[in-house]
């Protein structure tokens, strides 16, 4: 077919326990951007890295601009034309941006050169970067030009992106998606993985679908809506999280003038946070990246010591309490890095569950486990919240991201928590699994915990938040009722609302 840029030719891929691929075929076409979709553990993600030589498949065929294309390893797949932006950015925060680009160059060439090339090139596409600040400065969306710029530097023909998007502003994600079109008006494909759909509809102008492992079907994406493009994925209708009314309670969790010093060089320290919330809320957090969402999470969750009083709960002075106390007393947390923070990669699910439910669910007695009743726990967190492995007994790292994230999150929320603080709840999680677990937040708090949700994606928080705030540069904007919020109004929260309110002042 003329146009096709790259053509798949039933690719298979398994792995001991799982098929990731069966006989996938689809194309691509030159100056398209072509949606992949499909639920957590669809097999996306083993089919682009085979696309990109990180992964060797089994059985079938590709071919690049009517060529044979095999590529063995990612050096060959940039060589041929083909360049991939991860959804994990992988940058050394103390290096400046034109040296971490250079790293990942094969000949890379004088630093003064490449800076220029850099310039030139990120100016051109619209996103402009100093080559000579340091990417430990730089905000999320600036740490993705970064990113992009270096695949651009290749000259690629075709650009993987995966959730590209989860870490930017609205305002952002419009300088992105003017970027990807210009690149697709010079002839560049872009294969685009995103679970937020709106999106796809407006900027893909072909999707393929992927079901547990299998292409199940294509659409235009601006001839279907949002619904039934998760419909596909899912194989089924689509459940849309309901609250249940009713009035709040009494305050269960203060921070009063809350100041914390972050422990990374490069990250955000708090500034002056002041918030309550309430039996039966769900507060909404919003921000870009890196403007001291970890560290909010770290002083609630007592990683981060503070004042007694900077932290309350139920009247009880806690700032000084560690993570276990905390836990204790009902306050369980939930941070945005899966890999490393909330679970440990090399451990199995069993005892990933014992890790933070030991102390609420009774694992231990006397300094002896309860390897049974852990096992129990772990098995009914995997049951309650589809977790697709095949049993407790497999580490965290062998789960696809959305898979250990409906695990985490999953294994919080059973402990029945009277305040929890999730960070980034459904990061990467697919359709069906998001709304899964936004029902879950609005049932707990139906049962009278305070939920409070910090995460970047806007639809989520506008869906279940009765409040919503944004944090920018450590500081916290005015509480406000988050009906009735415009996008626009939040884009400016989350851009440094106090700033204006400052200068007002």
């Amino acid at each position: 077919m003329t146009g096709t840029l790259l053509s798949i030719r039933g690719l298979t891929k398994a792995y001991p326990g799982v098929v990731a691929n069966s006989d996938v075929s689809f194309d691509i076409r030159e100056g398209e951007v072509h949606a992949l979709l499909g639920e957590n553990g669809a097999g996306k993600s083993t089919l682009v890295k085979m696309i990109y030589g990180l992964v060797k498949p089994d059985t079938g065929t590709m071919t690049l601009r009517g060529a044979p294309y095999a590529p063995a390893e990612p050096r060959v797949a940039r060589a041929s034309g083909v360049a991939m932006v991860f959804q994990h950015f992988s940058l050394f925060e103390a290096l400046n941006v034109a040296e971490n680009i250079a790293l990942g160059m094969e000949h890379p060439p004088k630093m003064r050169d490449l800076a220029a090339r850099i310039k030139e090139v990120s100016e051109t596409y619209g996103l402009p970067l100093d080559p000579y600040r340091t990417v430990g400065d730089l905000s999320a969306g600036e740490r993705q030009r970064v990113e992009i710029i270096r695949c651009l530097l290749q000259d690629p023909r075709l650009l993987i992106m995966d959730e590209p998007t989860s870490v930017l502003t609205p305002q952002e994600v419009e300088i992105l998606f003017r970027t990807l079109r210009k690149l697709t008006s010079e002839g560049v494909a872009i294969l685009y993985i995103s679970h937020k759909l709106e999106e796809i509809r407006a900027l893909c102008e072909s999707a393929t679908i992927l079901r547990l492992g299998k292409k199940v079907g294509t659409c235009v994406p601006r001839e279907v809506s949002a619904r039934e493009m998760a419909e596909m994925m899912v194989g089924s209708s689509l459940h849309v999280p309901e609250r249940k009314g009713g009035d709040l309670g009494p305050i269960l969790l203060e921070l009063n003038d809350l100041s914390v010093k972050s422990p990374s060089e490069f990250g955000t320290s708090l500034k002056n946070i002041t918030l309550k919330v309430r039996s039966g809320e769900v507060l909404g957090l919003g921000g870009v990246a890196g403007n001291g969402q970890d560290e909010l999470l770290a002083a609630l969750s007592g990683e981060i010591l503070t004042a007694p009083g900077a932290v309350v709960m139920e009247g009880q002075p806690i700032g000084t309490l560690g993570p276990t106390a905390r836990r204790r007393m009902g306050l369980l947390t939930a941070p945005e890095e899966r890999l490393g923070h909330a679970a440990a990669p090399d451990m199995s699910l069993t005892e990933n569950a014992l890790l933070t439910g030991s102390v609420r669910q009774g694992l231990e007695k006397n300094g002896f486990l309860k390897w049974g009743k852990t096992r129990e726990f772990a098995e009914a967190i995997i049951k309650r919240f589809d977790v697709r492995t095949p049993g407790p007994g497999n580490a965290a790292r062998s789960l696809s991201g959305g898979n250990l994230q409906k695990f985490v999150i999953g294994r919080e929320v059973m402990q029945l928590p009277i305040v929890l603080v999730v960070n980034q709840p459904t990061w990467g999680v697919d359709a069906a699994a998001a709304a899964s677990i936004r029902q879950a937040l609005l049932d707990l708090a139906a049962g009278g915990t305070a939920v409070i949700v910090i995460s970047q994606d806007l639809d989520e928080l506008m869906e279940i938040s009765d409040h919503f705030g944004a944090l920018n540069e450590g500081r916290l904007s005015d509480i406000r009722p988050a009906h009735g919020l415009s996008v626009d109004e939040i884009g400016l929260m989350m851009g440094g609302a106090h700033g204006m309110e400052d200068a007002h002042v």
